[in-house]
């Protein structure tokens, strides 16, 4: 068992790992045996014994002393842990690759797509291909089918005239097939067929968030996703196996097959990254804490992957830092950047992952937890790049998943929809009577959105826009720049006041009115 333990640890493939058991045991180390002895009965073997005498004290002390070296031993292994998890052989090949894209067009059934056409899917697959460095399109083609669901996917006619032609354009190094999942079989079947390697939409979809995520926790929860991917290979790598006599075989002084071992392990590994990002989810529900506190308003921004949220956020906050990419899923990790709007009001943007018609579901659900935090948001900006063809069909994708994730009604019902990227179609003009028109590259519309924006937090928040009157020699006017946002002083030298407008929380009127009472 130690044999397989540390070469998973190290990063090696489950079944090579496990292979390793019929060249024998090693022995389990001489450490972690005391340390498995040690935690049978609690952390500490003497914990619940009765120590008397000063003898007793003193073993009392070095017992707690061990067993408070434990638990900052057993904290590191957590972090080494979560760094091991990470640790992953490569989802598609190193090099360039000349691509041949097939999309398999379902017309009738409940496969059929309704959210999306083919020409759509087939340019977001062109654009995925694209987003990987020395990887090119080089030919496509769509093809109608009835079987998506059986093992060569198209029926026995079209799948003929397939292998013909890829056998026949010797310059195709693979096949990006546009499903968002191929089973072992059909990969297998399909690369013997055409000679070449063949590829799926969640496969090419997670090495692009591989290469994207930049925190613990995004890396974290594309791990978690790729837990179905390691099961269902590891079933097609046991089942070659199979036959040649080893994969259900009981290994020795285990008694568990190697199957159930692999299983075994990868149940671990999913309960470690589980646990991890649970760690890192109350991170973020004590900063979510934080920011109520300060009552710092928050806006979450929302949209189809490139439609250029990350270029709004940069032109609303000023931030310098926020460096836009124009490919897909630039953005994988929620940030969040303090902005102000035309009453000086201070708010927190919250970017967050871009959306894509027909996202594998492991990777939805991988990023749920992320996703609650729009759950916490007081207004939700969408926004649309109004110069894509498919911009209805996009906006229909983004409105399905925010209903998925169980917003509130009234959040819903508030969404400030921007129509984005006017600048790049002539003489463009919302249909929509409620969007609002802007460039986010240019700047152009942005204070027109500020207001509304302005206008929506003070409605969910239930701030209040007041004039008061103060004295000019209290500390009335101090303590409402601390505690308000005041948009405007009129001062009244003859009397020794001022006319103060501010936009006040109603927590802090309160406070105002008890220490300053009219």
């Amino acid at each position: 068992m130690w044999t397989l333990r540390a070469a998973v640890r190290r990063g090696l493939p489950l079944l090579r790992a496990a292979c390793s058991f019929r060249e024998g045991f090693a022995p389990a180390p001489r450490d972690r045996r005391v340390h498995a002895l040690s935690t049978f009965g609690g952390k500490n073997p003497g914990k619940g014994r009765l120590l008397s005498g000063s003898g007793g004290e003193a073993i009392a002390r070095k017992g707690q002393k061990e067993e408070d070296e434990e638990e900052d031993e057993t904290g590191e292994e957590d972090e080494e842990d979560e760094e091991l998890l990470l640790e992953r052989e490569p989802l598609l090949p190193q090099g360039a690759q000349r691509v041949f894209l097939l999309h398999p067009d379902v017309k009738w059934g409940t496969k059929k797509p309704t959210l999306t056409r083919a020409e759509l899917q087939v340019a977001e697959a062109k654009t995925l291909v694209h987003t990987l460095l020395n990887w090119s399109v080089e030919e496509t083609m769509i093809l109608s089918t009835k079987t998506p669901d059986k093992k060569l996917v198209f029926g026995k006619g079209n799948f003929k005239l397939l292998t013909e032609k890829i056998r026949g354009s010797p310059h195709i190094t693979s096949v990006f097939l546009n499903v968002e999942r191929m089973s072992p079989l059909t990969k297998k079947e399909l690369e013997a067929a055409w000679g070449v390697e063949v590829f799926d939409r969640f496969t090419i979809v997670l090495h692009i968030f591989r290469c994207n995520a930049m925190t613990k926790e995004a890396k974290l929860q594309i791990a978690l996703a790729e837990i179905p991917l390691l099961r269902s290979n590891l079933k097609n790598e046991v089942a070659q196996l199979d036959q040649q006599g080893g994969g259900s075989r009981y290994i020795m002084g285990s008694g568990e097959t190697l199957m159930q071992i692999q299983q075994r392990v990868l149940k671990e590994k999913e309960i470690k990254i589980k646990k991890a990002l649970e760690k890192l989810k109350k991170r973020r529900h004590l900063l979510r804490s934080q920011r109520k506190k300060r009552e710092l308003p928050i806006i979450s921004i929302m949209g189809y992957t490139n439609c250029g949220k990350t270029t709004l956020i940069k032109a609303l906050t000023g931030d310098a830092s926020v460096q836009p990419r124009d490919q897909l899923f630039a953005t994988l990790d929620i940030t969040a950047h303090s902005g102000s709007l035309p009453s000086h009001m201070t708010v927190v943007y919250v970017d967050t992952i871009g959306f894509l018609s027909q996202l594998p579901h492991d990777l939805i659900e991988s990023f749920s937890a992320t996703l609650e935090d729009v759950a916490y948001s007081d207004v939700i900006i969408h926004v649309r790049d109004i110069s894509h063809p498919e911009t209805d069909l996009q906006k229909a994708s983004v409105l399905s998943v925010l209903k998925n994730l169980n917003l509130p009604n009234q959040l819903l019902d508030s969404i400030i929809e921007v129509h984005n990227k006017a600048d790049l179609v002539e003489s463009y003009e919302s249909t929509e009577p409620n969007a609002i028109t802007i460039s986010a590259l240019l700047g152009h519309g942005l204070e027109k959105l500020k207001a509304e924006i302005e206008s929506a937090v003070l409605k969910a928040t239930g701030k209040k826009l007041l004039t008061l009157n103060i004295k000019l020699e209290g500390a009335q006017l101090s303590w409402l720049y601390k505690e308000a946002t005041v948009q405007e002083v009129d001062v009244m030298p003859e009397n020794g006041t001022a006319n103060v407008k501010v936009i006040i929380s109603n927590s802090a009127y309160g406070k105002y009115r008890k220490l300053f009472p009219m």
